[in-house]
C-alpha cells in the first residue's frame, strides 16, 4: 500500500491491537473475520499479517456492541485465575480435556458454566487457542521464561526449511506445543514432543487434537534424563531449551552416547540440549536452536563449538534483535545446524553464515541487509575462542568503530550516572526485626481480595495496598528462604510468604525504593551487556586497526 493510500484511511491496526482495544483475544478477532461478513476487509500489510483502518475497525465494534462489556474469554480467564492461582498450567490443561470430551477433569462449577457459555459460540479449537494466547501474554508481562515467547515462534518459524508432507519434526522441550505445532503446521507432518512439565505436555496434547493435528504424539519426561523417543530421527528438531540450568543430571550422564561433539560441562547445560536435539536428527536433517547469546563465546564451550565448526554441522547463526525473548531484553541466538549426509571430510572452504539482526525491530522484518551478513570460513573460526558471536565476524568495512566506541562509552558513562541518581537515599530504621511484630500473609490477603496473580508474582486490586511494596517485601531474605527448597529451587510461596502491616503511606514509602531498587538491578544487566559490548568492539577496533591508542 502506498502512503498516500494508507492516509486515506487513516491510522492502521494489526489484530493483535484489536484485540487489545475490544479487550479479547487474537482468536477472538480471527472468529470474528471469519463469522461477520460486515468486519472491516484489511487496508493494508499482507495476507499473513493484515492491517485494517483503525476508524473503521471502531465504527464497526461499536456497532457490534464488542468490547463495551467484559467478554466470555475473558470472564472464563478470570475464574480459572481465581481458581486455580499459581496453577493455570493445570487449569489449561483441565479445560482442553473437557473441551476435548476426555472427561470432567474435577472441574470447579462456575469454571464448567464458563466453558458452556463460550462454547455456544466459539469452537473449542479457537477456545483453547485464545487461553494458550491469554498465557502467553502472561508470561509475557511477568517477564518469565516458561514459554516461547510469540516473536521467538516467529523467528524459529522464518528461519525453518520448507519440509515436505510425511517429514517429523521433533522439540524436546515443547512447553505448551507452541513452537512446535507453528514450525510444524504442513498437513500430513509427524509432530513428537516431550515436555517435563506434565500439565504442559497435557495441554500440548489436547490443544493438538481439538487443532485436528492428528499426527501429534506429546510426552511428559525430563528430555535428558529419560528419553521417551531413544529411536527418533527426525527431519527437523526445533527446541528453546531451558537456559542457565546446571542442574542437567551431568554426573549421571557422562558416558552418554548422545555427546558425541563433547561432553559439555555443568554450566553447559544448553549445549548438553543441543546434542540431544542433534542425536535425534536424521542424516540431512536440520536442528534449530534457541541459545543465550553467551553460548557462543563462553570458554567452556569452546571445544563443542569447534567440533560443530570442524564437522561442517553448524551452518548459520543468526543474532536475534533484543526483546525477542520473553524474559529480558538482551539478544538471543539461534543456532541453524545440519546434520551431515555422509562421514565424509568436511571442506575447510566451507562457510558458517552470520547474520546480526542486533539492531534490527523485534517485531520488524527478519530478513537481514547485506550489512549485517558474513559468510566466514572455518579456518577463520578454528581459533582459541571458536567465538559463534554474529557481530564478532561482521566485515570491518560496514562498520564505524570509531563511532560505536565513542557512542557505546558515553552511553555507558550516562547509564552510570543514572544508576548512581536510581539508588534511594536511605536513613537508619528501628533496628533489625522491628517490622518482624504485626505481619499477614499473602494468602490471607487473596482470601480478602486485596491482591490477585500476573503471572508468578501478586499483584495488588486495592487503593489499600501498593504492589512494589507488596513484592519487594516478598523479595526479603527471609520470605526467600521460605520460598526455597531443599534442593535450592526457588519458587515463590505465597501460602508461607509474609509482608509487615501499615498504612497506605508507608506503603507508598517502601514501595518507591523498591520500584527504585528494581530498575537499578535491571539498569546493573544493561550495564554489564553494555560493557560486554564496549569491551569487543575496543579489543576487535585495536586488533583489526580501525582503533589506535592515543600517543603519549
Amino acid at each position: 500500500m502506498t502512503d498516500n493510500a494508507a492516509s486515506s484511511v487513516g491510522p492502521l491496526v494489526t489484530g493483535s491491537e484489536i484485540a487489545r482495544l475490544a479487550g479479547v483475544t487474537r482468536a477472538a478477532v480471527s472468529n470474528w473475520r471469519r463469522r461477520y461478513e460486515d468486519f472491516p476487509a484489511p487496508a493494508g500489510g499482507s495476507a499473513s499479517s493484515p492491517l485494517y483502518s483503525l476508524p473503521e475497525v471502531q465504527a464497526w465494534l461499536e456497532k457490534q456492541r464488542k468490547g463495551q462489556e467484559v467478554s466470555p474469554e475473558v470472564e472464563l480467564w478470570q475464574t480459572m485465575r481465581a481458581a486455580y492461582g499459581e496453577r493455570m498450567l493445570t487449569g489449561l490443561a483441565d479445560v482442553a480435556e473437557v473441551l476435548a470430551g476426555d472427561g470432567e477433569a474435577n472441574l470447579p462449577d462456575d469454571v464448567v458454566s464458563r466453558i458452556r457459555e463460550l462454547s455456544r459460540t466459539e469452537a473449542p479449537a479457537d477456545v483453547v487457542n485464545g487461553l494458550a494466547e491469554r498465557f502467553m501474554d502472561s508470561a509475557r508481562r511477568s517477564g518469565s521464561d516458561q514459554v516461547t515467547s510469540e516473536r521467538l515462534v516467529r523467528a524459529v518459524r522464518h528461519f525453518a526449511p520448507d519440509l515436505p508432507s510425511g517429514a517429523t519434526v521433533f522439540d524436546p522441550a515443547c512447553g505448551i506445543g507452541s513452537l512446535l505445532l507453528s514450525v510444524a503446521a504442513v498437513d500430513g507432518t509427524n509432530c513428537c514432543g516431550q515436555e517435563v512439565d506434565t500439565d504442559s505436555a497435557r495441554f500440548a496434547q489436547f490443544r493438538a487434537g481439538l487443532m485436528g493435528r492428528s499426527g501429534v504424539r506429546i510426552v511428559a519426561g525430563d528430555s535428558l534424563r529419560s528419553d521417551q523417543w531413544p529411536e527418533l530421527k527426525a527431519d527437523l528438531v526445533v527446541c528453546d531449551p531451558p537456559a542457565g540450568v546446571t542442574e542437567w543430571g551431568r554426573e549421571e550422564l557422562l558416558l552418554d552416547s548422545r555427546w558425541e561433539l563433547g561432553t559439555p560441562s555443568k554450566a553447559e547445560g544448553e549445549l548438553a540440549w543441543l546434542q540431544h536435539a542433534y542425536a535425534h536428527t536424521a542424516p540431512g536433517g536440520q536442528v534449530l536452536m534457541v541459545m543465550p547469546a553467551s553460548v557462543a563465546y563462553r570458554k567452556a564451550g569452546r571445544r563443542i563449538r569447534a567440533e560443530l565448526v570442524r564437522r561442517g554441522v553448524a551452518r548459520q547463526v543468526v543474532a536475534l534483535p533484543p526483546g525477542t525473548a520473553t524474559s529480558h531484553a538482551l539478544p538471543v541466538h539461534l543456532w541453524c545446524l545440519r546434520r551431515p549426509v555422509s562421514a565424509q571430510v568436511t571442506d575447510m572452504n566451507h562457510t558458517v553464515r552470520m547474520v546480526d539482526l542486533t539492531d534490527n525491530d523485534p517485531d520488524g522484518s527478519l530478513e537481514p541487509r547485506p550489512d549485517q551478513v558474513a559468510d566466514v570460513p572455518l579456518i577463520e573460526l578454528l581459533d582459541d575462542t571458536v567465538d559463534l558471536t554474529p557481530g564478532s565476524h561482521m566485515r570491518a568495512r560496514y562498520r564505524d568503530y570509531p563511532g560505536e566506541y565513542a557512542a557505546l562509552r558515553q552511553e555507558l558513562a550516562e547509564e552510570i550516572g543514572r544508576l548512581v541518581a536510581l539508588l534511594p537515599p536511605l536513613g537508619p530504621g528501628d533496628g533489625p526485626g522491628s517490622l518482624d511484630g504485626a505481619a499477614t500473609s499473602v494468602a490471607e490477603l487473596a482470601r480478602a481480595g486485596l491482591v490477585a496473580y500476573e503471572g508468578a508474582e501478586p499483584v495488588s486490586t486495592s487503593d489499600q495496598l501498593d504492589t512494589d511494596y507488596l513484592q519487594g517485601f516478598l523479595r526479603s531474605s527471609v520470605n526467600a528462604r521460605r520460598s526455597t527448597s531443599a534442593s535450592g529451587t526457588y519458587r515463590l510461596d505465597g501460602k508461607g510468604s509474609r509482608v509487615p502491616r501499615m498504612g497506605i503511606d508507608d506503603q507508598r514509602r517502601y514501595g518507591s525504593a523498591f520500584r527504585a531498587l528494581s530498575e537499578f538491578e535491571e539498569g546493573i544487566r544493561k550495564v554489564d551487556e553494555l560493557s560486554r559490548r564496549l569491551a569487543d568492539i575496543a579489543r576487535e577496533g585495536l586488533t583489526t586497526g580501525a582503533l589506535t591508542p592515543p600517543e603519549k
